[in-house]
């Protein structure tokens, strides 16, 4: 089974989620997928003009800042916002965010 690690939420600063966030498609994304719900990844991937490769850079920088985490069922890999965790983090961020 395909493993993504992602950084232990104590570790995640408000530095590194803002770098990751300051990138216009990264920032999409989160937007996407802000209500916590998983989705698979080429299903975000297809709502970009981009390529597969650029796409994976920005999951990848995602899930290294620790916003996002993969759920792998198979060959499906869902990616989804930590969103309640981020709430308990960084009180409000996720929200002010996505502007809700």
């Amino acid at each position: 089974m395909v493993e993504y690690p992602v950084p232990d939420l104590a570790d995640v600063t408000m530095e590194a989620v803002l770098k990751a966030l300051g990138d216009p498609t990264r920032l999409a994304i989160v937007r996407m997928l802000a209500d916590g719900r998983p989705r698979p990844k080429a299903d975000v991937w297809q709502q970009f003009s981009t390529t597969k490769a650029t796409c994976a850079h920005h999951f990848k920088t995602l899930r290294g800042a620790g916003l996002v985490t993969y759920d792998v069922h198979g060959r499906t890999h869902d990616i989804r916002v930590r969103r309640a965790e981020l709430d308990e983090r960084f009180p409000g961020l996720v929200a002010a965010v996505v502007g809700s």
